[in-house]
């Protein structure tokens, strides 16, 4: 619990995200993926939250990332809980009362198109 919030750790977590995923998908694709017209306001939160982290802030720096990070992969939430729905145990766990509004939420649907 003590280093969950440590400068150096969250830095180079973060340097590690984006060369995972500039080796993953290409420096390319990777450069065209955070600066699209519809992602940039998510890109700049995400990039000012690693520069709020270096300069010493952990937790605020955190809470912009995850603000950016949410914004820019927002598209991919309904692919990722359509996907989860398939799974055999969780897939049922997302069909309790109170997390299928959340998922439906996430997914982009209203409750009543899948009840």
């Amino acid at each position: 619990m003590i280093l969950f919030f440590d400068n150096g750790l969250l830095a180079m977590g973060n340097i590690m995200f984006l060369c995972g995923l500039a080796l993953i998908i290409g420096l390319e694709r990777t450069f065209r993926f955070f600066f699209q017209r519809q992602k940039l306001k998510g890109t700049v939160a995400f990039f000012g939250g690693i520069l709020v982290v270096l300069l010493g802030f952990p937790f605020t720096g955190m809470c912009i990332e995850s603000y950016g990070f949410f914004i820019i992969f927002s598209g991919f939430f309904p692919v990722a809980v359509n996907f989860i729905r398939r799974i055999p145990v969780i897939g049922n766990l997302l069909n309790l009362p109170g997390i299928s509004h959340v998922a439906a939420k996430l997914e982009g649907q209203s409750r009543q198109d899948f009840s």
